[in-house]
């Protein structure tokens, strides 16, 4: 979900990031629990169960750092925020970290003094509409009402998209997630337009699923990944090598299933280095040496959170794609653990 451009209501909030950035790591440990910001309700992304508890593949990340900072996942605060919301609670302080489907764009890294960590899911905007339609493609939405999410990338981009197939659309204005699909549902609007991956985990929870079809146009580049405030160049630190340690466990082939027996050493060099029984990788980002075999061991590897969240074996049944390992022709790549 791309979310808000109109910069200049985060113009207050961007003069306080600098004040409230330095120090997010002692902060966190003082407190005992990490604030971290996610969606109003994404499924597979983030959401809370039955019981309250946020699940999620966004999720997943939040809880990763807070097992290799506070070695406790659990010791998260999740935090509801939605695309107007989620800018401000993170340059005030009131949240750590930004964990919820967020594009990488330059206004938000440079102008709203954000820095992104890293991409977690590479995306697209696509376009969702009711099979009864018995339309094929975008560019056939000549004169289509569309719901679309105010104030955000998604609306600029919707807006170059039909300008540049001369074609018009009449816009349903809405806020969140929830709400667009509920207008979208009560048949307010013919079109549904935000991430193709947030299309596709909306329609899961559809009555009928089949009914609605995500039409092949992806009219956008969507990175989406964790964002923390500039200036606090040791917690970017973590967030960003706490990602990159979920992503190459998977490369090396750390998972749940063998964690236990390779951290005990291996002969695998960036094995022990990753895990902590070779060099002092974590005690250069301020923490020990078990700090990342304890982010992977929250949920596994970045492929076990992709599969076991979004995967195509979930109701999301999200294909890896541009999201596969590097190895396997996909973007997912990271650096090396030396």
């Amino acid at each position: 979900m791309k979310k808000s451009v109109i910069l200049g209501a985060f113009a207050v909030a961007g003069l306080s990031a600098g004040m409230a950035a330095a120090g997010t790591l002692d902060d966190v440990k003082a407190r005992g629990q990490l604030n971290c910001g996610v969606t109003t309700g994404v499924p597979g992304f983030a959401e809370p169960d039955a019981n309250g508890v946020w699940q999620g593949f966004d999720v997943a990340v939040c809880r990763a750092v807070a097992a290799a900072v506070l070695s406790d996942s659990n010791a998260v605060q999740f935090v509801p925020t939605t695309g107007k919301t989620r800018f401000t609670a993170l340059a005030s302080g009131e949240i750590d970290m930004l964990a919820r489907n967020t594009t990488w764009t330059f206004s938000r890294d440079v102008d709203l003094k954000f820095e992104f960590t890293g991409v977690n899911y590479y995306d697209g905007q696509g376009f969702m509409i009711p099979k009864e339609l018995g339309v094929s493609s975008a560019k056939d939405l000549d004169g289509a009402t569309v719901c679309i999410q105010t104030g955000t990338t998604t609306e600029l981009n919707l807006a170059d998209f039909f300008r540049s197939n001369n074609i018009s659309y009449e816009p349903v204005p809405i806020e969140t997630g929830a709400e667009a699909v509920q207008q979208y549902t009560a048949g307010a609007c013919d079109v549904y337009t935000t991430d193709a991956s947030a299309l596709a985990a909306q329609r899961a929870n559809f009555e009928d699923p089949d009914a609605h079809v995500i039409m092949p146009e992806i009219i956008s580049k969507e990175p989406l990944g964790p964002l923390v405030r500039h200036g606090d160049n040791e917690w970017g630190d973590i967030v960003r090598w706490t990602l990159n340690a979920l992503i190459t466990a998977e490369e090396l082939g750390v998972t749940s299933a063998n964690l236990a027996e390779l951290a005990g050493g291996t002969n695998n060099p960036e094995i022990n280095r990753l895990l902590g029984t070779e060099g002092d990788l974590g005690g250069m980002l301020g923490l020990d040496g078990d700090w990342a075999e304890r982010a992977i061991g929250v949920a596994g590897n970045y492929g076990e959170i992709f599969a076991t969240n979004i995967g195509e074996e979930t109701p999301i049944g999200l294909a890896r794609g541009l999201n596969a390992q590097y190895t396997d022709g996909g973007l997912i790549y990271s650096p090396p653990f030396r």
